[in-house]
């Protein structure tokens, strides 16, 4: 299997298929690269080099105890970039991933990328501090690190329906058929305890609007409008704000999993943005 070394000695996992200008797809906080069923093989299959990889602490890559700031997974991620030689590079940013690009730009620069997409992104800043008022408070971070902690497998089980059927979930939690939900909350038991405690930490608490603000690449953010996860005011229309030569697509009645509920769409509004 491929796997590249990071600037801390990790061995990261990574896919490489397909040709022509590449793109390298970011994945959510818990989740490894086989979150991508739907798009790797269709970016792969129309004319794009798709690569994805496992973060530290999940799927295939190595598990270090250490290492889940941002400061590291963007040198992760710089790692990967070097070892192909990337150029021209589109960087799509999913939840957590989004911040994980973000943070790659401010730390190394734009030589290798030339667009970025921002997908259900948790840019710019989640937590609630007296210059964030609309943020979300501290307790929704202790409350979800507790339930994990105390019974990681059903936490994953019980975030699913929101997960994937945002605030106006049917009774029945996810839209997806039972097998494709179960096992898509198992890629995130795919990861060590500590990388999931501390992936969120990151995500919840590290703010990025500054460097947010200083991006100046081609910039496509998706969100959904039913997102419970990465609410869309504090997500994603406070990280257009940022950066006011972006372009915002709303995905009416989507929850933060729209890359699996809403994955035709999804894929051709990814295609149109990296070959355009």
């Amino acid at each position: 299997m491929p796997f590249v070394k990071s600037s801390d000695d990790v061995g990261l996992f990574y896919n490489d298929w397909g040709a022509g200008r590449p793109v390298v797809l970011l994945g959510t906080a818990m989740m490894n690269s086989r979150m991508w069923e739907f798009q790797a093989p269709y970016l792969a299959a129309h004319g794009l080099r798709c690569i994805t990889y496992d973060r530290r602490g999940c799927g295939r890559s190595d598990q270090p105890w250490d290492g889940y700031d941002y400061d590291s997974l963007a040198d992760d991620l710089a790692a990967l970039m070097d070892h192909l030689d990337l150029r021209d590079a589109g960087l799509v940013g999913y939840a957590l991933g989004g911040g994980e690009a973000v943070r790659y730009l401010a730390r190394h620069g734009t030589d290798r990328v030339s667009r970025l997409a921002l997908v259900g992104s948790t840019t710019p800043f989640m937590m609630k501090t007296p210059d964030n008022p609309d943020g979300l408070d501290i307790a929704a971070f202790t409350g979800m690190t507790e339930a994990m902690v105390r019974d990681r497998p059903r936490w994953a089980a019980e975030l699913a329906g929101q997960f994937f059927g945002g605030a106006h979930a049917d009774p029945g939690g996810s839209p997806l058929s039972p097998e494709l939900t179960r096992w898509l909350a198992e890629l995130a038991l795919d990861c060590s305890p500590r990388a999931a405690v501390e992936i969120y930490r990151s995500l919840f608490t590290s703010d990025q609007r500054a460097e947010t603000a200083k991006i100046t690449l081609p910039t496509l953010i998706l969100h959904g409008e039913d997102d419970l996860g990465a609410p869309i005011g504090l997500c994603a229309g406070a990280t257009a704000a940022l950066i006011p030569h972006s372009t915002v697509i709303r995905y009416k009645g989507a929850a933060h999993g729209l890359f699996a509920t809403h994955a035709d769409r999804f894929n051709a509004d990814l295609l149109d943005f990296m070959t355009e």
